[in-house]
């Protein structure tokens, strides 16, 4: 039996995972979700690898708040396709705003993460809820201010 020894494992410093919470009421949509990303990736951290998943976690409060700039709530489209014909749906934020508040922040912050297995485990460690009420005090989380 051969063993197949082909790849580089780079082991950094134990650490435990940081959970961090954000109010979203006070942010415009673009800017916190690329300071999200930022902090999924691990690029705050100084031992930040490209290919390695970072042990944040982030819970977001009061999506439904979420403010924007211009006229991008009348404009601004989000688009879904059931895969059978004739199935394009286009939703305009402002009624998406209000049916699924949690599903404007999830898409604009997908939209800046890695393209590959990586994106996909990083979008798992965002929570995020349309009020104030969130199921994870018992973690202690660290409340952000994004400059």
């Amino acid at each position: 039996m051969k063993l197949n020894n082909n790849k580089t494992i780079i082991k950094g410093p134990k650490e435990k995972t940081s959970w961090y919470i954000i109010d979203a009421k006070e942010y415009k949509l673009g800017r916190l979700s690329s300071k999200i990303a930022y902090l999924l990736k691990n690029k705050n951290n100084i031992h930040y690898v490209p290919n390695k998943q970072g042990k944040s976690k982030i819970i977001i409060i009061n999506s439904k708040q979420i403010q924007i700039t211009g006229n991008k709530s009348t404009q601004k489209t989000y688009k879904r396709h059931s895969g059978r014909p004739g199935g394009l749906k286009i939703e305009v934020f402002e009624k998406l705003q209000k049916r699924i508040p949690n599903r404007i922040l999830e898409h604009a912050i997908k939209g800046m993460l890695p393209k590959n297995s990586l994106g996909r485990q990083l979008i798992r460690n965002v929570k995020i809820y349309s009020d104030n009420l969130h199921p994870h005090t018992n973690h202690k989380p660290i409340k952000l201010n994004i400059d």
